[in-house]
């Protein structure tokens, strides 16, 4: 297999993890078609501080639904394309739902989705973003043939650009923690470039200013206490800026502020070197 095979794996492969109480999946598989299309549009509203158990389960069903039942996945995929208008959601039905049942169940439903895509514009332009997800070739020309690719095309352009681009760089220190927990509040059917351009960010501070890149994560916690999103802050931003240039800042902030102890204690750190381990054990496990 080819790094971009085993890319698309990767990228449509189900979220690890127990799966949901067999009383919710019932629930849900017992639910009519219509009523499973309006339940996973409901949960394409919900950002990271808006999740619940219960939304998270019913997020897991959908996810395993492509892998464990590609045609009733294809029912609710065409189900939502009959109605819905709103084109974010709409390119994210294309991100994970469609793309995951493309490639991995395209050879089972090909025949089916030529025969529904010859009167369906709207499956036509779906497709145009996930053609190419197909693994086998030959199918893969199939549903290139019928795919409305430029226009999927000029829509998922505009949905990225819709808002004026943003110079992090530029922002005062407030303002960035601000826009930070903005954008990283946001459902992911409104994730645009300026998502991005904050990653790439990120991953500049971390490699070359450190420093500045824990002031940021210390502003946050000035303005923000929800806990989803501070999970997200420690497993990314914070564990990825703590090597051996940060961790005497890491060290004299944790002593400094309980805030940031207990952020650090949502850090993954077993695969940092042994030195950097010991130290935030130290921290993090004191000797009684």
């Amino acid at each position: 297999m080819s790094f971009i095979d085993d890319a698309k794996g990767w990228a449509t492969a189900p979220i690890p993890g127990p799966g949901i109480p067999d009383e919710q999946a019932k629930v849900l598989d017992a639910m009519s078609i219509g009523d499973l299309a309006a339940r996973w549009r409901e949960l394409q509203f919900l950002g990271i501080k808006d999740q619940t158990e219960e939304s998270w389960n019913a997020t897991l069903y959908f996810d395993h639904l492509p892998h464990n039942q590609p045609q009733h996945a294809l029912d609710l995929v065409l189900t939502l394309l009959q109605s819905e208008t709103d084109m974010p959601v709409l390119l994210e039905l294309g991100n994970r739902m469609f793309t995951t049942l493309i490639h991995h169940h395209a050879a089972l439903l090909i025949d089916r989705i030529e025969a529904e895509a010859r009167g369906n514009a709207k499956l036509r332009w779906l497709l145009g973003g996930a053609h190419w997800w197909a693994s086998d070739e030959a199918i893969k020309e199939r549903l290139a043939a019928i795919a409305d690719e430029e226009a999927w095309r000029a829509d998922r352009h505009a949905h990225a650009v819709r808002f004026p681009p943003v110079d992090f760089a530029s922002l005062p220190l407030p303002e960035l923690a601000r826009v930070w927990v903005d954008l990283r509040s946001r459902p992911w059917k409104d994730v645009d470039d300026n998502w991005h351009t904050l990653s790439d960010f990120e991953r500049d501070l971390m490699e070359n200013d450190p420093d500045r890149l824990i002031d940021l994560i210390l502003e946050i916690l000035k303005i923000e206490s929800n806990a989803a999103l501070l999970s997200y802050l420690a497993a990314g931003p914070l564990e990825d800026v703590i090597d051996d240039r940060s961790i005497a800042r890491i060290e004299r902030e944790a002593f400094a502020s309980e805030a940031f102890r207990q952020l650090l204690g949502g850090v993954w750190y077993s695969s940092k070197p042994d030195e950097i381990r010991a130290r935030l054990d130290a921290i993090l496990r004191p000797a009684q």
